[in-house]
């Protein structure tokens, strides 16, 4: 038993050794619920996925599938799909400015055309990064027509990605200076490795020698090294064609720390083992002087109380009253080939953080080596915002004249060494530079979407022509570092709103007057201070044209009639002051109550002047009445903007009114209405205006035309009112009362209710 248990703890080890070039390969599905496609007009109408790709994922595969629905109103489409590794992606798909100072990395993308009742098409990305990928799905740009529930036959696109990924359980791991003897046979069966790269690697060298091919005389490596992991960005992988050396290696300079680099070695023979034998060495130039288990930090933290941790911890850039003339002590400014300067994270809210600097926001910046600061976003909440960086110098503690102060952002590894003429690139990116001297004092960076990673910023003095001068020499930056949903919470004309894809959490901007862009700062189509005024007005003021209904009903002794025509012109009226998008706002409810009022009053107005067409009798008139709006308020509660909400109490009204003007000519042995004058002067015109006017409301507007369209709805409801009211009953005093007195109340006349109505 113990032979056989000492066999069973070899086996496994046996088989590596004898066959350590085969790799296991698993296979995983991932699939999303299909959603409708929206037209663009802002990020709000993309259909945002999120998908985790494991760790040594070696292939992933995605099945995307656009179905369209059937109608006659199903056109020819394209449909634009977005990829991105690490944040949802930053999109323009309308060719708007940005704001200044942002900063981005345009994503992946690719466009499928519908021309049948379905598309599927496969997308792969060989040795992906693992982590988060989003895709982004839409429409093309929305052409501003409203189109009304019920009324516009819009065709349906439904989209759905499906993801498999083939990835190993058993690869490889090289470590520095431990080689490992590999081969390959051909290009669908490569060798793939992982190395990790411990944080302050400044190189990282892969070298491939001792290259021995099957049948081959030749001593050179005839095999692709790559190394990194497929982000869809610029220079995510790096590849070195070995073929013709007998020898073969490269240097990441700047590799990203605390994380794994994999690397793939591809044949370009079929069918011919290669063997051969790779090796890695990792330079760690540069560490931070060691502060020890509790001293420096913990010191400082004890040794300023409250003032480090308390109050304001993220002082503004333009306050130069910030407390502590340096945030690096005396000792860390000696011969140390990096500074780390401690930060402080703060989670404010939902896609809000904080970093603020220990005893700053001032932090001392040599010429000897780079100042870094430590920026923790690697939160899977942090990539659904917008990277905030402000930078401003401290001319006072300028000593040299000629100096500039450069800072680099990078994510996942910083750069360690900046001068004038060098690029703010890593192994795999590009970061984002900045500059600073005593004419341009102050820097901005906006960064939308940032990548969900570790985020290095680093700072140096460097002095143009002789470096000698720079020798010392120290000065003084404030920065702000924070993370906020929107770009300047989208300004004056947007608004940021918080959005979810299942369960990410996200924002974006959506603009208002005609502004457009990421933070609504794009004024190529905006709306002046005139427009919006003259919207403004004709949206309300053309509500007062129910102002003749209302003395009409009152005259015609229609005293709740007119009180409904004075509700809905009071709430339309201050619903559409409040609803316009400029500055021209006047809200005096909120503005759900607002709207909820309107869309029951306009409802209510059609509903009881069709009633009151019907001639019944009072009694039974007042209960239709409260019986319809208090049904028509419960709809409107369930979908205000439904189809039926409308439709159906026009319905239900015209029924009654078409059975009560049966029922008199089927009594009286004539046409209901009798006269002629009544159909031609009256009902005819009254009809045709109710029917323009709805015409111009459910088939005309657009976005750029709803001011004077929407005013032109308003106008002929209130002008069919008047035609279609019908007239005061013979027997009843004009204004609803009688003219004579009786004692001290005016007097009724009881009987009229026993008239028969004509």
């Amino acid at each position: 038993m113990d032979g056989l248990a000492v066999l069973c703890l070899l086996l496994p080890m046996i088989i590596r050794n004898c066959f350590g070039d085969d790799l296991t390969y698993v296979s995983g599905y991932y699939s999303k619920t299909p959603q409708k496609l929206s037209k663009y007009s802002w990020y709000g109408n993309v259909r945002l996925y999120h998908f985790r790709v494991p760790e040594d994922t070696v292939l992933v595969r995605w099945l995307l599938t656009v179905t369209k629905g059937s109608g006659s109103n199903c056109g020819d489409h394209n449909i634009t799909i977005h990829f991105r590794s690490g944040a949802p992606p930053v999109i323009n798909p309308i060719e708007t400015e940005f704001a200044n100072n942002t900063a981005f990395l345009p994503a992946q993308n690719l466009t499928l055309s519908i021309n049948n009742g379905q598309n599927i098409t496969l997308f792969n990305v060989s040795n992906p990064a693992p982590g988060d990928w989003f895709v982004a799905a839409h429409l093309p740009k929305d052409d501003g027509k409203i189109e009304h529930k019920g009324f516009s036959s819009s065709c349906s696109y439904f989209f759905q990605p499906q993801m498999f990924v083939r990835r190993v359980v058993d690869m490889p791991i090289l470590e520095s200076k431990a080689p490992l003897h590999q081969s390959v046979s051909s290009p669908d069966k490569p060798a793939v490795l992982k190395i990790f790269v411990p944080e302050y690697t400044s190189d990282l060298t892969i070298r491939i020698t001792g290259c021995v091919t099957e049948d081959v005389m030749a001593t050179d490596c005839p095999l692709l090294l790559t190394l990194g992991s497929a982000t869809l960005g610029d220079a995510s992988v790096r590849t070195v064609n070995c073929t013709g050396r007998a020898s073969c290696a490269t240097t990441l300079h700047i590799p990203p720390w605390d994380s794994w680099v994999h690397i793939t070695v591809e044949s370009i023979y079929v069918n011919v083992t290669t063997t051969f034998t790779i090796s890695a060495n990792s330079t760690v130039g540069c560490k931070p002087k060691s502060v020890g288990l509790t001293g420096d930090f913990f010191t400082r933290l004890s040794a300023n109380g409250s003032s480090v941790l308390g109050g304001n911890l993220s002082v503004p850039v333009g306050n130069t009253s910030a407390l502590g003339n340096s945030s690096l002590s005396p000792d860390l400014l000696s011969n140390t080939c990096v500074h780390n300067q401690p930060v402080f994270k703060e989670e404010l809210d939902v896609v809000s953080v904080r970093f603020a600097v220990i005893n700053g926001p001032n932090i001392t910046v040599s010429s000897v080596a780079p100042t870094l600061l430590l920026l923790n976003l690697n939160s899977f909440t942090d990539s659904g915002g917008t990277l905030n960086l402000d930078l401003k110098l401290n001319q006072t503690n300028m000593t040299h004249g000629n100096s500039s102060v450069f800072a680099c952002l990078t994510a996942r590894s910083p750069v360690l060494a900046l001068n004038s003429t060098q690029t703010c690139t890593t192994a795999f990116s590009q970061g984002y530079d900045l500059s600073l001297n005593v004419t341009a004092p102050q820097a901005a960076l906006r960064i939308p979407f940032p990548e969900a990673a570790v985020w290095y910023l680093s700072l140096q003095m460097v002095c143009p022509g002789n470096a000698s001068d720079c020798s010392n020499v120290s000065a003084t930056v404030m920065a702000s570092v924070y993370l906020s949903a929107c770009i300047d919470d989208c300004g004056t004309y947007g608004e940021c709103r918080l959005l979810r894809s299942y369960s990410y959490l996200y924002a974006a901007c959506v603009c208002k007057a005609g502004w457009r862009g990421w933070s609504c700062t794009d004024n190529m189509t905006a709306q002046t201070y005139g427009r919006q005024m003259a919207a403004a007005l004709l949206l309300t003021l053309s509500n007062l044209l129910f102002i003749p209904p209302i003395i009409v009903a009152v005259y015609r002794c229609y005293i709740v009639e007119a009180s409904v025509y004075l509700f809905t012109m009071f709430f339309s009226t201050f619903y559409h002051a409040c609803d316009q998008p400029g500055v021209t706002v006047l809200c005096i409810m909120d503005y759900d109550t607002l709207q909820y009022c309107d869309f029951l009053g306009s409802v209510s107005s059609i509903w009881v002047t069709i009633l009151c067409m019907s001639r019944v009798k009072d009694t039974f008139k007042y209960m239709l009445f409260m019986l319809g709006t208090l049904i028509i308020a419960m709809s409107m509660q369930l979908d205000r903007r439904g189809l039926w909400n409308m439709l159906g109490p026009i319905l239900c009204a015209v029924l009654a009114m078409v059975a009560a003007w049966v029922y008199r000519g089927v009594k009286r042995r004539q046409c209901y209405p009798t006269t002629w004058k009544r159909w031609v002067f009256y009902l005819i015109p009254g009809l045709a205006t109710a029917i323009i006017g709805l015409s111009v409301y459910v088939f005309t507007e657009t976005d750029d035309n709803y001011y004077y369209t929407h005013s032109i709805w308003h106008v002929m409801v209130a002008s069919s009112v008047v035609f279609l009211l019908p007239p005061r009953d013979r027997r009843q005093e004009p204004w609803g009362w009688s003219q004579k007195l009786c004692g001290y109340q005016i007097c009724k006349n009881e009987k009229e209710e026993l008239y028969t109505v004509t």
